[in-house]
């Protein structure tokens, strides 16, 4: 049995091991494999540790061998292979007035949706990339068919009345409203998307036609903005636009003409790259993957010789990401928004982490490890990224590798495509029916999985990542092969497949192995190297050496940095999840830490005990088509709350303060701009509807399995939707609320344990406004009542959610405020009440005769 240990490694801090250190244990060896070590960040006979910048070898230098991203792979190949192009180019040839007879796709590539063409981008990266990686002639030709079409398609571009240069799917007109301010989806994000493509396809593929076409439509990016003032610009810019800095950048380093840099300068978004500059945090409510992209520009302008400035920029919103927004298995967004910092176990649903995000911060990452290849850090969270969640975005039963478009990370969550997409919820993606970001996004990361494994200076190779492999360096004339059954087997051998040079060897130790050993030709190394450091070896190698490197694995909790009772398992980077089959809606289960267990170690499987019952626990990479839970609460539970748990007659006439009138000691606080008013009897608080709350005291209801809730409210003109009268919870994942208006036009109470599609509901007739009316809500043995007025207004007998669910503690509870960015209420509020009971239809009916 192995005992589940709380690391100092949590979600906010793996990250920072040895961050901005170079320290490594550095051995020098002669060629008989004598072994000569320094202290860490030393160096033995003269040697130097390594420090920036580090190159990435090409992608037909390296080649992925049988394993798990292999088979990926293969299967992304199989879709590259069988997407029909001519599908995918219908609306391109119908935009501009050439004939298609080709069926339309579905989803964001159908004729009617403002997006469509951006797949067609990521397709020719696609295609690109794995040509360079494999070799494949049969997608290279495939490439160029398409390239060759999308000439033809900008050929015709000017007689349908477009600009010179322009290419695109949808009419120029979609720009036009742009920079007027009028409502478009997104333009330059499918125009970025496109031009990342045929640069790939030039690159890559060595496709000259794929760079004449990108210049003639950068050209057109140019004459639009040219134009343009900066404020206008800006404006422009609020609307997503990819990573239309990081493509022009690129053409800059094709080209040499600083005109790109110009262009792509004009893409730099000030109210998001300002305070990032200054390392400020506010990316609370931002759209998670129109930043990213930005980043990545960001780094590439730096790169192409603009200020230090930009750099700052994405390094400083790498790390703001990294450190505060961030779930454990390296995704981030809620419902593809950033929130507050460190709010992880507060913003749990089915539509966390998606996998488009997480695509561009490997980006990203992988940019700054080529400047800083002292930071194993950086590696650290690529490659729990990488095994966690990219690598489990794909359905290993599917013939085409289809994506999801989220990893969910609620209680009970399931992989899956957006209920957005039309489709059916619990679903990957198809071969021609949604087309997301995230299928698109899918075709490439899929495709370039051997890009980050190796990189390397003038005379040292680095090993990076764990992945079975071969790199050859030609430069050296050498030739490494990478054996590993790594995450199951913690090792990895690295041995000389071909070649003679003599060069140093950095293998990255991860922040997690904490006893890593190491074997040079068979013979053990004395020295261990430490977590968060590079092993260096320096040697003339020749074919047959070889160097074991034994990563010992141990079992730890990761608590969240906002409900320390709410944990993670892993295993090494590894992510553990526990299956729980066709149970959905349900509440996070307990764990008792001290009884995971490992069961088997190749292929890797735990059991542990949760809620009573015993639960499988795999890698969450490999959980597919059934429900998973990766955060857990621990910890004891909560006694249930008194039978009359709080009392506010708000009749305080000053100050901030509301008294419990139960003598239980649970007052509340005004806050915002809440004032003091005349009330149904005495007085009353106000609530202006811009930011005024009452902040009710936290635990009101932890630990309740029957609850009331009642007070008078005096609705002050037509409510905003979705705005409270009252909200407890520990955030979007877990809460109970009243709002006088949903978006049908109803009075609602709802309670989820698991976000918003959980939700448990009961909808009656708007409250009158303008007068004082009473409301309650009561629950008990799976049954919630909704009250008006004393009579029964509506209710649902099959409500399984209780507060008891929310977990040990219940630290939000407003009311006119909600636990989302929702509009506050515009109202007065009197005599609230909270028992932790359920009260009788007479008891309500005698409360509501005031």
């Amino acid at each position: 049995m192995r005992r589940l240990i709380q690391s100092s490694l949590d979600r906010r801090h793996f990250i920072a091991t040895a961050a901005g250190s170079a320290a490594a244990v550095v051995i020098s060896t002669t060629s008989s494999g004598t072994a000569h070590a320094s202290a860490p960040g030393g160096a033995a006979s003269g040697q130097r540790v390594l420090a920036g910048p580090v190159r990435p070898f090409s992608l037909g230098a390296v080649k992925l061998l049988p394993g798990a991203f292999q088979d990926n792979q293969a299967r992304n190949t199989a879709y590259l292979h069988f997407v029909d192009i001519d599908r995918m180019l219908h609306t391109f040839r119908r935009n501009v007035g050439l004939p298609s007879s080709a069926q339309p796709c579905g989803g964001w590539e159908a004729p009617d949706c403002e997006l469509r063409g951006h797949s067609t981008g990521h397709l020719l990266s696609g295609l690109a990339l794995t040509c360079a990686n494999t070799g494949d002639e049969a997608l290279r030709d495939k490439g160029r068919k398409l390239v060759a079409t999308l000439a033809e398609c900008q050929a015709a571009s000017p007689k349908s009345g477009y600009g010179k240069g322009y290419l695109s799917a949808f009419p120029e007109s979609f720009f036009d409203r742009l920079e007027a301010g009028t409502a478009v989806w997104a333009p330059y994000y499918t125009i970025h998307k496109i031009m990342a493509g045929l640069v790939d396809q030039y690159r890559l593929a060595g496709n000259e036609q794929a760079l004449e076409v990108v210049l003639r439509k950068a050209a057109w990016v140019d004459a639009r903005t040219a134009g343009l003032s900066h404020e206008h610009m800006q404006r422009v810019l609020e609307t997503e636009f990819g990573g239309m800095n990081d493509v022009l950048a690129d053409l800059h380093e094709i080209t040499g003409d600083a005109k790109w840099l110009e262009v792509a300068d004009r893409f730099t978004h000030a109210r998001v790259f300002d305070p990032l500059a200054k390392n400020e945090d506010r990316l609370a409510g931002l759209h998670a993957n129109t930043q990213i992209p930005k980043m990545v520009g960001a780094i590439r302008l730096w790169e192409e010789g603009l200020d230090d400035r930009y750099r700052t920029i994405a390094e400083n919103f790498w790390q703001l990401v990294t450190d505060h927004h961030t779930y454990v298995i390296g995704g981030n967004s809620n419902g593809e928004a950033f929130h507050e910092p460190d709010a992880i176990a507060s913003q749990l649903s089915n539509n966390t982490c998606e996998n488009c995000n997480s695509y561009n911060m490997l980006k990203l990452t992988r940019l700054m490890h080529f400047h800083s290849p002292e930071r194993t850090n950086l590696l650290d969270y690529y490659e729990r990224t990488l095994f966690n969640q990219m690598l489990g975005e794909q359905d290993p039963d599917s013939e085409h590798g289809f994506n999801i478009y989220y990893t969910g990370l609620a209680p009970g969550a399931f992989k899956q495509q957006p209920s957005f997409m039309g489709k059916d919820p619990n679903a990957y993606s198809t071969d021609y029916d949604n087309f997301s970001c995230d299928h698109g996004s899918g075709m490439e990361t899929h495709a370039k999985f051997a890009d980050t494994i190796y990189t390397h200076s003038a005379d040292t190779l680095l090993v990076n990542l764990f992945l079975p492999s071969e790199v050859h360096w030609e430069e050296k004339g050498i030739t490494w092969r990478q054996t590993t059954g790594f995450p199951d087997r913690p090792s990895t051998t690295l041995t000389v497949a071909s070649g003679a040079a003599e060069h140093r060897l950095h293998i990255r130790i991860p922040a997690w192995a904490s006893d890593a050993r190491v074997k040079l030709n068979g013979r053990t190394l004395p020295d261990r190297p430490r977590p968060g450091t590079w092993l260096v070896l320096n040697r003339s190698w020749r074919t047959g050496d070889r160097v074991e490197v034994a990563l010992p694995m141990r079992l730890r909790i990761e608590p969240t940095p906002d409900d320390p009772d709410v944990q993670a398992v892993l295993y090494g980077p590894v992510v553990l999840a526990g299956g729980y089959g066709d149970r959905d809606a349900m509440r996070m289960p307990r764990l008792d830490t001290k009884s995971v267990k490992r069961q088997a170690a190749d292929p890797m499987r735990f059991t542990a005990r949760a809620d009573g019952e015993t639960v499988t626990l795999l890698p969450v990479a490999r959980t597919h088509h059934q429900h998973y839970t990766v955060y857990w609460l621990t910890g004891e539970p909560p006694s249930p709350p008194p039978v009359f748990a709080a009392w506010h007659r708000f009749d305080e006439t000053s100050g901030t303060t509301a008294a419990d009138a139960t003598g239980n000691g649970r007052t509340a606080q005004l806050a915002g701009g809440a004032s003091w008013t005349t009330g149904k009897t005495g007085s009353a608080v106000s609530l202006n509807g811009a930011d005024g709350h009452v902040k009710l005291a936290a635990d009101l209801l932890a630990g309740a399995s029957a609850y009331t809730v009642a007070t008078w409210v005096r609705l002050d003109g037509q409510p905003a939707a979705w705005s409270r009268i009252f909200d407890f919870g520990t955030g979007v994942t877990a809460n109970m609320f009243l709002t006088p208006l949903s978006d049908d036009g109803k009075l609602r109470y709802a309670i989820t344990a698991g976000g918003g599609g959980s939700e448990q509901r009961i909808d009656a007739d708007p409250l009158p406004t303008g007068e004082w009316v009473h409301v309650a809500v009561a629950y008990g043995d799976g049954t919630a009542v909704l009250y008006v007025d004393g009579r029964e207004a509506g209710r649902n007998d099959k409500v399984t959610v209780e507060p008891g669910w929310f977990g040990n503690h219940i630290p939000a509870a407003y009311i006119g405020k909600s636990q989302y960015s929702d509009p506050y209420l515009k109202a007065a509020v009197d005599d609230f009440r909270v028992y932790g009971k359920t009260l009788t239809a007479a008891e309500i009916a005698s409360l509501a005769l005031g």
